[in-house]
């Protein structure tokens, strides 16, 4: 299997951190996708790249049989110990190893920008059965903060030149250059999430392009982040803070079969 190497080596070290630090998604956003894939008992979804589960659970919710798909092996360990009635499976968005026609529907939470594109959509209308649908949902910080946009100009500095990024839109390009595929629908909701100063700076160091740093490397990190934390009234000091996201979520449907090559 073929992982871009600050995942595959990033999310390998960082495990652990990434369950810990990073935040879940509203449950209005859930709502809306079990509306609109629709999304309950009797229904099949595949969860690609879904790491330690965070969308997963909340997919269970729904009544629906989830399968998560996962190829670091480290994020696969933390998700079947957290989830242990999920089926979970190893696998690439480009290669699951699933049964053609196994889904009625596909979900990607803060990974579809790590996959190849094109392999992944041939993937994804491979497993759906006729009229079903891909969602991508994605985090994102809410930079009009003003704290929130110096520390997210930390990641930006350091994330070397090849890290995927779902902040370009790049990601719609793959959609509109393929038939067979409805317009995007898209919802966004704020999502504050409930944190510490000391986890803030965790989240940092479990980003995949700091994690595989060195020791030294990420303690600079480490002291860059604790400097621009420190320089807010907001998250100064070490108590509960709110470190304010944004929940973005898409989806597309499939109408009509992909032509055999």
């Amino acid at each position: 299997m073929t992982v871009h190497h600050a995942a595959g080596v990033g999310y390998q070290k960082a495990a652990g951190v990434y369950e810990r630090s990073r935040p879940s998604y509203p449950m209005a956003a859930l709502a809306e996708l079990a509306d609109a894939l629709p999304l309950q008992a009797g229904r099949t979804v595949v969860d690609l790249g879904a790491g330690t589960g965070k969308f997963t659970r909340l997919l269970a919710l729904t009544g629906a049989e989830v399968t998560a798909v996962e190829p670091v092996v480290e994020m696969r360990e933390r998700l079947a110990e957290l989830l242990p009635a999920i089926s979970v499976t190893a696998g690439t968005a480009e290669a699951t190893g699933l049964p053609d026609g196994c889904a009625d529907a596909v979900v990607a939470a803060q990974s579809w920008h790590w996959f190849q594109e094109a392999e992944a959509l041939a993937e994804v209308e491979r497993l759906l059965r006729p009229g079903g649908a891909l969602a991508l949902v994605w985090n994102t910080y809410d930079t009009s903060v003003p704290w929130v946009r110096d520390y997210q100009d930390i990641v930006f500095r350091l994330a070397p030149r090849d890290l995927p990024s779902p902040l370009d839109g790049g990601w719609r390009e793959a959609f509109r250059a393929r038939p067979g595929w409805s317009r995007i629908e898209e919802r966004h909701w704020s999502n504050p999430h409930s944190t510490t100063v000391t986890d803030v700076v965790e989240r940092m160091m479990s980003s995949s392009h700091i994690a595989v740093l060195s020791a030294a490397e990420q303690e600079r990190v480490r002291a860059e982040v604790g400097t621009v934390l420190g320089a807010h009234d907001a998250t100064r000091g070490h108590g509960d803070i709110e470190m304010p996201y944004t929940t973005d979520v898409y989806w597309v449907r499939r109408t009509k079969s992909r032509k055999p090559s």
